[in-house]
């Protein structure tokens, strides 16, 4: 982390910088010296003489990153790269190969490639492993290996990767890439606008503005905006989007905190676009942060008409603090509320369990509040649409699915299958459906359950204690009745996963757009949508018009 620092430099600073953290925190300044005394010596010590070389900066960054940990997953430490993933997630624009990426073990990933952007126009497809990256391999190289693909524009990289067991290579040429907020709008019908919002990052609002702008210019009197998925982003951003569909000077959001001065209340500060026209919002359990500020708002305000299911439940606002040497810490500095003043964060960080896992608020331990116009909303665990839409929910089978990269792996042997579909819609059928079902038994692709896992550690420490042969009839046993029961879950939630499929199927044919397209036709949430704005009597009986 500070490569050119001694030891003894690393530390000073590195407590400074602990310190400066904390006295905004604790107004008991003879503990935090303490604690922070004992700690500076504590590492000193370690590092003199521990029996291995250490690494101080390396240490460092897991001794802060494990000791946030313990308050919330929000609150977070940033080191010099870091911030500049965190800036690249900020504004969307970055200069890089245009694809989403993940590690598995040994090699890289490509989840989806965006249309047009290097990593396309170099040939690499989702499903695509990355073992070299010019002279280094993956394998060998134990840090963030996504930032050798970073770079200057216009820098060439040479890649070696696997394709269906194959080794190939191709030649990366470095651009700029600027990633949508909006990554797709359209017309659903003749008088339907359909709006993807799907993160915050500082052009949110005017891409929302300039697509509602352009659909209302084209006909569209009434609107869907589409936030599944959306995990958040910027308050400012959310709050402007809100502006585009209420007047000035309405209440968004307020945040309350232990300290005066995160106490705040934001309200819309400009003209806004339509304050009439008709509008729906989709969430589903992945729309988290500011896509809650926007639907749960705008529900108090009887604005818009929300549907889906009850969304992540992030009420917690954080703010970022620069640190020493171009560090950064994101600290939870305050609770968000909507205007009928709800909070809707699910987990409570400040009550765990024995085992350290954060408690969901109980159900029955929700708070009612009213809406403008009365109509009664709850707070503790998300926002609750005002439509319930059981498709927009995800099983725990399809989670178990996504998780280990079932449907992700199916898709890539069947691309490579059935190379010529071009602009044909694939579909699922029952064969299709029963080769997954084979696919996932042949690669033998584990749904990691907490019973799955559970039988594995039994066996791991029946081998520990040489003992398996003994229990090895019971464990087959109950193995075949779990791997049973897997395929009685695969069958009953046959339509979710099929849907599934075929949608990681679109983009690997047609990128996000030919998805985006297939959804405005096909996607019963966004029908459900459309059905309620095209029924004036219900959309007004919802909202108490």
């Amino acid at each position: 982390m500070y490569p050119y620092f001694k030891k003894k430099f690393i530390i000073p600073v590195a407590a400074a910088g602990m310190l400066f953290v904390g006295t905004s925190f604790k107004e008991d300044f003879f503990e935090i010296a303490k604690q922070i005394e004992i700690f500076t010596t504590l590492f000193k010590a370690v590092n003199t003489n521990y029996v291995d070389e250490t690494n101080p900066g390396d240490l460092m960054d897991k001794a802060i990153k494990s000791m946030l940990a313990s308050l919330d997953p929000y609150t977070v430490y940033f080191n010099e790269q870091d911030v500049v993933n965190f800036k690249i997630n900020n504004t969307g624009e970055y200069t890089g190969i245009g694809a989403l990426i993940s590690r598995k073990k040994d090699r890289l990933i490509v989840r989806e490639p965006y249309k047009n952007y290097p990593a396309d126009k170099a040939g690499l497809k989702a499903g695509d492993e990355i073992i070299q990256i010019g002279d280094i391999l993956i394998a060998d190289f134990k840090d963030d290996a996504s930032q050798l693909l970073k770079g200057t524009k216009n820098t060439k990289i040479n890649i070696k990767y696997l394709r269906q067991g194959k080794t190939n290579t191709t030649v990366l040429v470095l651009d700029e890439v600027d990633i949508k907020s909006v990554p797709f709008y359209g017309k659903i019908d003749d008088k339907t606008g359909y709006i993807v919002l799907a993160h915050f990052s500082r052009k949110a609002s005017a891409e929302v503005k300039d697509a509602l702008e352009k659909l209302k210019a084209d006909g569209a009197t009434q609107i869907v905006l589409d936030l599944r998925g959306n995990p958040g982003g910027l308050l400012n951003e959310a709050i402007d989007i809100c502006n585009l569909f209420v007047p000035k000077n309405e209440v968004i959001v307020t945040t309350k905190s232990r300290i005066e001065k995160h106490n705040n209340t934001y309200k819309t500060q400009k003209e806004p676009v339509d304050t009439q026209i008709p509008l729906a919002i989709l969430v589903n359990g992945r729309s988290a942060s500011a896509s809650e500020i926007v639907s749960g708002a705008l529900q108090d305000l009887d604005r818009a008409v929300v549907l889906g299911s009850r969304s992540f439940g992030k009420g917690l606002v954080q703010r970022s603090v620069d640190l020493t040497y171009g560090t950064q810490l994101k600290v939870t500095i305050s609770r968000y509320y909507t205007p009928s003043g709800r909070c809707i964060q699910a987990l409570d960080y400040a009550h765990k369990d024995k085992n350290g896992v954060a408690q969901k608020t109980d159900a029955k331990n929700f708070n009612a509040f009213k809406t403008r116009k009365g109509r009664t909303v709850y707070d503790g665990g998300g926002v609750l649409p005002d439509i319930e839409l059981e498709e927009t929910k995800t099983s725990p089978i399809a989670t178990a699915l996504i998780k280990n990269d079932g449907v992700f792996d199916y898709a890539t042997s069947y691309y490579y299958k059935n190379p010529n579909l071009g602009d044909k819609i694939p579909t699922i059928s029952d064969a299709d459906y029963s080769a997954f079902k084979q696919f996932l038994k042949t690669n033998k692709i584990s749904f990691d359950t907490e019973t799955e896992v559970a039988l594995r550690n039994t066996l791991a420490a029946a081998k520990n204690e040489k003992i398996d042969e003994t229990i090895a009839p019971e464990y087959q046993q109950l193995l075949a009745a779990l791997e049973k029961s897997e395929s009685t879950l695969l069958d009953k939630n046959q339509k979710e996963i099929k849907n599934m499929i075929q949608e990681e199927l679109i983009k690997r044919y047609q990128y996000q757009e030919g998805l985006y397209q297939f959804y405005i036709k096909n996607n019963s949430e966004i029908k459900r949508a459309v059905n309620v704005l095209n029924n004036q009597t219900e959309y007004k009986t919802i909202l108490k018009m």
